[in-house]
């Protein structure tokens, strides 16, 4: 059975948002499976933003992420969850990563031949992306240019050794039943572990 953290990643506490709807679908599959699961909610967490490289690279981080970096080094799956807001993801999701991803805990600085230590290599993750665009033009007119600079500029560059993605676009006309039917995906993922 697989230890998996769930980063909700909408900064909108309403429980309506479909974000929060998808990330218990998941976390109520992999329970249901009798896989271990912890939630983070992105909506629930206090942290400042980093604003130097000197803070990034030397300041503890603060208790929020200290708290998200236990989660990771327990958890052998990361589910990442968050709308897509101009673009990428929420600026306050990618300010809580900046907060984890830290050098000392995601990789070491140091060089090794020509290569940095990745630290979280023994990690696999799935990112589900909710949208107002279809999902065909986000991946194929847009190239799904935030998805994969997560996967592979933050998610691969700290060792995750596997990144698979859901994309799902058309929330804000999309019908109560095509609504269910993600919702029945995504518990299925979260049986699978996947």
């Amino acid at each position: 059975m697989s230890r998996i953290l769930i980063l909700d990643g909408h900064p909108d506490p309403d429980g309506e948002r479909f974000v929060h709807a998808l990330a218990r679908a998941y976390g109520e599959g992999a329970e249901q499976a009798g896989h271990e699961v912890h939630v983070i909610r992105l909506a629930d967490l206090d942290f400042p933003i980093l604003r130097s490289q000197a803070d990034y690279q030397n300041a503890l981080p603060p208790e929020a992420a200290r708290k998200c970096q236990s989660a990771i080094e327990w958890a052998s799956h990361v589910v990442i969850l968050f709308p897509l807001w101009m673009g990428s993801m929420p600026a306050l999701l990618k300010a809580l990563l900046e907060q984890i991803l830290r050098p000392g805990f995601a990789f070491s600085a140091a060089l090794l031949g020509r290569s940095r230590v990745k630290m979280l290599g023994d990690k696999t993750a799935r990112v589900i992306v909710t949208m107002g665009m279809p999902a065909l033009v986000y991946r194929w007119y847009f190239r799904a240019h935030s998805l994969r600079s997560l996967e592979r500029n933050i998610l691969r560059f700290v060792g995750f050794r596997r990144v698979d993605s859901t994309v799902i676009g058309n929330i804000a006309g999309m019908s109560l039943s095509a609504r269910q039917a993600w919702i029945r995906r995504v518990h299925r993922l979260g049986q699978e572990a996947h």
